[in-house]
């Protein structure tokens, strides 16, 4: 329920998945990349996408003035009247009222999107895959992240990215365990590959999203994110996890172990242009790359095209069209339809 400004009357949601053309909404709503714009006039405009825990759409407002912009941009919410309309397509919102919103509990609950996988549920699934494992050193390592109880708090909990793929609560777990099935899968056709190494390299490969990211409100960087990033964090934090296993076993782990899983982490983006700070130079890093890189992908492609919900999944004509906007992750827009969807 959303209680309007100035007003004790609650009204029902209506959530953005639920939007169609030419109707009046209002509520509050989860701001994400707002940018200010310049109409033809050279007067200051509001661009961004507004999002509830069921998607997110673009909305514009044609005049704003620049203090509004900053408190909505610091605040990340706010409340919003204003009108649906179809353009080049797709649906966007035109705003006419908006102002920033401290958002009660029970708005965050309506406003940050969620994973739809049972987080407990997932995390014994993964558990599961780690405890088989082949190499002692592989579990020894794997079961020290583990144990670490506030990471793995964090990594239940995580998105994914802030806006990219698995952009939403649990995405991060969701995204991991996704990829350790598709290793379980692939690697048996290529027998030279070690599955201990690419498996344990998909674990840790993104843990360092848990301390880059924000994600108790809206989504974005930690200080931490900012300076250091999850690439860099995670090889640092894997070197941390090693000298545990080490002092606890009184044991070295096997010679270049930690060195191919800390190549696995810094080379996962593929290329430097992405964010890699070393290409794949390892038959299971190339693999971890490729098999992120898919899954990521194959997540912006379904969630656009064939979502959950709606007329997309009749592979028919639908309110906004046969095609999706563009999607910036894959750089192209998505045809809809599945000729074969009955």
């Amino acid at each position: 329920m959303t209680t309007l400004p100035g007003s004790s009357k609650p009204r029902s949601r209506r959530y953005i998945a639920e939007f169609v053309p030419y109707e009046r909404v209002e509520g509050v709503f989860a701001i994400h990349n707002p940018q200010m714009g310049q109409t033809k006039a050279a007067k200051p405009f509001l661009k961004c996408l507004i999002g509830d825990k069921t998607g997110q759409t673009p909305a514009r407002m044609w005049t704003i003035e620049p203090a509004l912009f900053r408190a909505i941009s610091n605040v990340g919410f706010a409340y919003i009247e204003g009108e649906t309309q179809a353009y080049q397509g797709e649906l966007q919102v035109i705003v006419q009222v908006i102002d920033p919103t401290e958002p009660s509990e029970e708005d965050l609950r309506e406003l940050i999107p969620s994973s739809k996988r049972d987080p407990e549920e997932m995390f014994a699934e993964l558990k599961g895959l780690l405890d088989a494992l082949k190499h002692p050193a592989a579990r020894a390592l794997a079961q020290t992240y583990l144990a670490d109880e506030h990471l793995m708090v964090l990594f239940k909990r995580a998105p994914a990215a802030k806006s990219m793929h698995h952009a939403y609560l649990g995405g991060l777990l969701e995204h991991t365990l996704s990829l350790m099935n598709l290793a379980s899968r692939v690697c048996p056709l290529y027998p030279q590959v070690s599955q201990d190494i690419v498996v344990l390299g998909l674990f840790l490969h993104d843990l360092g999203k848990t301390r880059e990211l924000v994600y108790d409100r809206v989504f974005g960087y930690s200080d931490r994110g900012e300076l250091i990033g999850h690439i860099v964090d995670g090889a640092i934090m894997l070197h941390d996890k090693a000298q545990q296993v080490m002092k606890a076993t009184g044991q070295r782990l096997p010679q270049n172990l930690v060195l191919v899983l800390q190549h696995i982490i810094l080379s996962h983006h593929g290329i430097p242009e992405f964010g890699a700070a070393k290409v794949p130079m390892t038959p299971e890093a190339l693999l971890v790359s490729m098999l992120d890189n898919l899954d990521a992908k194959m997540n912006i492609a379904v969630t656009a095209a064939r979502p959950e919900s709606g007329p997309a999944e009749s592979g028919g004509e639908s309110l906004n069209g046969n095609f999706t906007e563009k999607q910036w992750g894959l750089d192209t827009k998505l045809f809809r339809p599945d000729p074969l969807a009955e």
